[in-house]
């Protein structure tokens, strides 16, 4: 019998999610949002179900058959979901990139003898499964890692398409950049230190701090020098900062006539028209994840290279594939009992599990998504 996997939110990387396990699952969607569903039920041969996930108690129902869960809902959303899942005595991977401490479920996971994999994207994500596994047999002294989705056509404005909510990516460019600097964990304020970075093919992106190391920070914590960047075409990231610095990103409720609204709402509701993603637009992701450390008495520079692209065939955006497929690979290696350890875990946590890591590479490379890994004397 197939097990039962429930999705919490079918949005744009929930539907790639869906495509990938309904083969191999008893897959139910969740979402709010019923255009969504009525196209999973179009599309694929799932239950579905109209619910806001906000409301906890309605989550607990609706999982409470299930053997799985994927939570695929926005980042402020993530860790109460994650609560409520582990609560109920159910595996989760979990992509919503919460701004909490998700390990703080840690105890309660273990209670219930269940596996939670937290922050299993693309990124955040894959470069913390990649240096977990590489920390194993190098001394690593420094990690960094650029990544950036981005519209294969340069449109005016902002050169730029969100594959998801916008009020996320916003998060990016107002949260504090926390990074490792002679193994001292600082921030420096988000979109500093911008840099031209060339790729071959696509020339020069510009390259900024943002905060997107998280648990490496306390889990990698003997690596002196961390930092990652979010790649935008040049550019971009001077109109966001003209935004930031005017007030558009402000939580301080204004008035506005007769009613008090906070400038995020507004901006969130606008770049919400400008930044989505068409069906079939054509996008992709890089991304360059750089580890320098020894390896008996030989310095080495290991380098992965990721370049994806909107996929024609089924029409599903490159980041949606990246970000949805190494969380169905997680979910892969808890059905599979490939990983049996309980409690939460960060994916670097994952990574060093050999045998999760070859699986979860070799998952994603049948899927056309390849992690081009390349090594150096330096």
């Amino acid at each position: 019998m197939l097990k039962k996997v429930t999705i919490l939110g079918a949005g744009m990387v929930g539907k790639a999610i869906i495509h990938d396990l309904v083969p191999k699952y008893n897959v139910t969607a969740v979402d709010i949002d019923e255009t969504a569903l009525e196209y999973c039920r179009d599309n694929y041969n799932i239950t579905t179900i109209q619910q806001d996930l906000n409301e906890r108690s309605s989550v607990s129902k609706i999982i409470k058959d299930s053997e799985i869960i994927i939570s695929a809902v926005p980042g402020y959303m993530g860790y109460k979901t994650m609560e409520t899942v582990i609560k109920q005595g159910k595996p989760i991977v979990d992509i919503s990139f919460m701004p909490e401490d998700f390990m703080k479920l840690d105890t309660v996971a273990k209670k219930h003898k269940l596996t939670a994999i937290a922050d299993c994207g693309v990124a955040p994500g894959m470069p913390n499964i990649i240096l977990g596994y590489e920390n194993q047999n190098l001394k690593i002294n420094k990690f960094e890692y650029m990544v950036g989705g981005l519209p294969k056509e340069r449109k005016f404005p902002f050169e730029y398409k969100a594959p998801f909510s916008p009020i996320d990516v916003l998060e990016e460019y107002t949260r504090p950049a926390r990074m490792m600097e002679n193994g001292q964990i600082i921030s420096k304020p988000a979109m500093s230190e911008p840099e031209l970075v060339y790729f071959d093919g696509l020339g020069h992106l510009e390259a900024f701090n943002t905060d997107g190391l998280r648990s490496l920070l306390t889990t990698m914590n003997k690596v002196p020098y961390m930092k990652e960047k979010t790649l935008r075409y040049p550019g971009h990231i001077k109109l966001i900062q003209a935004l930031k610095e005017s007030g558009f990103f402000s939580n301080n409720k204004i008035d506005v006539g007769k009613s008090k609204i906070s400038p995020v709402e507004i901006t969130n509701r606008i770049l919400m028209n400008n930044w989505k993603l068409g069906d079939t637009e054509e996008e992709f992701t890089i991304m360059k994840i750089i580890l320098n450390g020894l390896s008996g008495k030989k310095n080495l520079r290991i380098v992965y290279d990721l370049f994806d692209q909107y996929d024609k065939e089924t029409q599903f955006s490159s980041m949606a594939r990246t970000t949805g497929f190494t969380a169905t690979a997680a979910l892969h290696l808890i059905s599979q009992g490939i990983f049996t350890k309980k409690g939460v875990f960060p994916p670097e946590w994952i990574g060093k599990d050999e045998k999760s890591y070859n699986t979860i590479i070799e998952y994603l490379k049948n899927r056309g998504i390849i992690y081009r890994k390349s090594t150096e004397i330096i």
